[in-house]
């Protein structure tokens, strides 16, 4: 894992995991049994308006950082340090290889140095931090890094808006790492072929969608997509002539038509399944692989009814709905437990973020 904000320091516990997306804010907060088993101790969400969030930049500063506000009061949480993450297209990554032995200040000097390749802004604009993977598979005698840096403005709105909302910032993650780290708990829990299995990890947002295929918990491919939920919400204001705002609140609530189920959702479902489809062939087409062992589906559409039997139809693959809660005990702080899980996908990256309460 990696975090961009050298300002924070790295928290042992406790730690939320805050997950600003375009559509709304997702809050999770673990616990661990003494035998070891996770424990969801919170879990909550706050809708945000659109507009308030776009492409990853806060555009409404203080009416997010009053969202954000809003979902602690209601979680009930006294916890204060939180994890937060910036979207991938906000980072540059980079792996670089480097001599063995180095000491720690050599190291930096050496990462500096190899960055100033790669990132197109002059080192001062950046916020930059980087981890060590292992040895380099070349030579046994280097190791392979990766960098990681942003612009620190975009650093500064994910640290103002904890602030602001009276939260201590600790760590500020990638949204894709942090995901990778929630679905890592559950790829080994999945039916396997072989030894090795093809994972990929498919996040449905608002507007856009994310793919990873992971190997050996490695990213072999990586790419968004241009579809996303809102889509249906616009299927709902044509069909029926609600205003946006009241479509969404009604596909939240499950508030809709009888004839919702056959005239919008079903052409959607189909409509979905097939861009994940064309998402699949365009990584098979550009890597050595015909194919995946299993599709996890993640974000707040990936629940929607007949959605993952649809992909496994249109694929030929396997295709489950990722639960990042799977296998943890529910704490009394859940107010709602069949609604948590009920959205359980929507929470992998908040998730993921709230396991680095749990990383060395």
């Amino acid at each position: 894992m990696i975090s961009l904000a050298l300002p924070f320091s790295r928290q042992a516990a406790p730690l939320l995991g805050i997950d600003i997306s375009t559509s709304s804010i997702k809050l999770v907060e673990l616990g661990r049994e003494k035998d070891g088993t996770p424990v969801l101790e919170r879990c909550a969400i706050e809708v945000l308006d659109k507009g308030w969030i776009v492409d990853g930049n806060v555009e409404r500063f203080d009416d997010v950082s009053e969202a954000l506000r809003r979902l602690v009061k209601k979680s009930g949480t006294r916890t204060r340090n939180v994890a937060m993450a910036l979207p991938s297209s906000a980072v540059i990554t980079k792996k670089i290889v480097v001599p063995g032995g180095l000491s720690e200040l050599d190291l930096e000097v050496q990462v500096e140095s190899e960055a100033s390749q790669y990132i197109p802004f002059s080192l001062d604009e950046v916020s930059l931090d980087f981890c060590v993977i292992g040895a380099s598979p070349g030579a046994a005698e280097d190791i392979e890094v990766l960098i990681a840096a942003s612009r620190k403005e975009k650093v500064q709105d994910r640290q103002g808006l904890a602030e602001a909302a009276g939260l201590r910032p600790q760590v500020l993650d990638i949204e894709s790492h942090a995901a990778r780290l929630a679905a890592g708990r559950l790829i080994g829990t999945l039916p396997q072929s072989g030894h090795e299995p093809i994972v990929a990890l498919l996040k449905i947002g608002g507007v856009a969608s994310s793919l990873q295929v992971m190997r050996n918990e490695e990213v072999v491919y990586e790419r968004d997509q241009a579809f996303g939920g809102s889509q249906l919400t616009q299927l709902i204001v044509r069909q029926y002539g609600f205003s946006a705002e009241e479509a969404e609140i009604k596909k939240r609530n499950a508030d809709l038509p009888d004839d919702y189920a056959t005239a919008v959702l079903a052409p959607f479902v189909d409509s979905i399944s097939t861009e994940i489809g064309r998402a699949l062939q365009f990584f098979f087409t550009s890597s050595p692989y015909n194919q995946v062992d299993h599709i996890l589906l993640s974000g707040g559409s990936a629940c929607l009814p007949g959605l993952a039997e649809a992909v496994a139809a249109q694929s030929g693959f396997s295709c489950t709905v990722a639960n990042p809660f799977d296998g943890m005990k529910v704490g009394s702080g859940i107010r709602s437990s069949a609604r948590t899980l009920r959205d359980a996908s929507s929470y992998l990256t908040a998730c993921g973020l709230a396991m680095r309460r749990f990383l060395p």
